[in-house]
């Protein structure tokens, strides 16, 4: 069950990472100091389930493993970030190049013997 930790606790992490990151697009007529004082505050909850996501997940997957499992959710939260927040629908090329990150999934999960 531990090795679902760092799965989960990404999704966590990439869902405030996702607002620090794009959040303050919503907020244009706010002056630039502010965003970027709210979005370290956001980034700082972001790493506080990001660091113990790889430290855990580095004891059942690889360093790779675990950076393309990260990209593969930060998709999908900013997917959904993207069309339910910001209001914008994603085109059918940002589809195909998620699908291609998706595919970087599979490439360093399978096992090649």
């Amino acid at each position: 069950m531990r090795q679902f930790y760092p799965v989960l606790l990404l999704l966590i992490s990439n869902i405030f990472m996702t607002f620090a990151w794009y959040g303050h697009l919503k907020f244009k007529s706010t002056a630039l100091w502010v965003v970027i004082l709210a979005s370290w505050g956001i980034a700082f909850l972001e790493y506080c389930f990001q660091v113990p996501a790889n430290r855990i997940g580095h004891e059942y997957f690889s360093a790779p493993q675990l950076k393309i499992m990260q990209e593969a959710i930060t998709i999908m939260v900013f997917s959904i970030f993207s069309i339910f927040y910001l209001k914008e629908d994603l085109r059918w090329n940002d589809a195909v190049g998620f699908i291609f990150i998706l595919l970087a999934v599979v490439f360093v999960f399978k096992k090649w013997d």
